[in-house]
């Protein structure tokens, strides 16, 4: 009778310390998912820093050196990046703000990686603005591949500067479709095959880098064969195109 009490109370103190076990492992789970959460903030430093503020940079919403020292000037640029994109604004670059940047971290390692061209951005996962980088960044493929990377970007941003036009149709399919705007849908070029600088290109451009300086039009020089599009005032050249209001 003895063991069998005994027995009894081996298994209720298993239970007990089962119980007890899973109890504080559900407890804590959140708080150590927080800490694998990586956030950059006043005070953090490297090359992961120096990426963000480039990123804001371009974008001007900073206009400080970039030295990958998240010092005030760093702060108050994440803020109002923040703000104009609906996030939270605590000036800390947590993981919605780093996707908002176009910016993926897939490890713990702070590698060094400068620059909206080196970066690996997936799409967002809204439908609309999957579809809007998407049918961009097809655009760009075929317009501008082998073109230099802000080169690409202001292609990018002609579109988008035409959805601001009352001359142009109000969204990217529109300009993007509109008979006869881009060789690249005459020719079949928006399928051809998908460089990663295109998908990044189409990001940054639908997140404000307008390297075009406004323009609403562009062109080959070498392969234009309209004389109206020369008398457009030129804005800039970046690789081969010519940038015009």
């Amino acid at each position: 009778m003895r063991k069998y009490l005994s027995f009894r109370k081996i298994v209720l103190y298993m239970m007990i310390g089962l119980i007890a076990y899973f109890s504080i492992y559900i407890y804590f789970t959140p708080y150590n998912k927080a800490l694998d959460v990586i956030t950059y903030y006043y005070g953090s430093k490297g090359d992961r820093v120096s990426q963000i503020q480039q990123k804001l940079k371009n974008w001007q919403y900073y206009d400080g050196t970039v030295d990958g020292i998240y010092g005030y000037g760093t702060y108050t640029a994440v803020k109002k990046f923040q703000e104009k994109n609906g996030l939270k604004v605590d000036g800390v670059v947590g993981d919605a703000t780093l996707k908002a940047l176009g910016i993926y971290i897939t490890s713990q390692s702070n590698t060094s990686s400068q620059g909206s061209n080196v970066d690996s951005p997936k799409p967002p996962t809204s439908t609309s603005d999957n579809q809007d980088v998407q049918l961009l960044a097809r655009l760009i493929n075929g317009e501008a591949r082998g073109e230099p990377y802000e080169g690409q970007v202001a292609v990018g941003a002609v579109v988008l500067n035409r959805t601001r036009d009352s001359r142009f149709p109000s969204t990217i399919a529109g300009v993007i479709y509109q008979p006869g705007a881009f060789t690249a849908i005459v020719d079949g070029q928006i399928n051809a095959q998908m460089q990663q600088s295109s998908i990044n290109a189409a990001i940054d451009a639908l997140n404000g880098w307008d390297p075009s300086g406004g323009a609403v039009y562009y062109f080959n020089p070498v392969t234009a064969t309209s004389s109206w599009i020369w008398s457009r005032p030129l804005i800039k050249v970046i690789g081969k195109h010519r940038f015009c209001r």
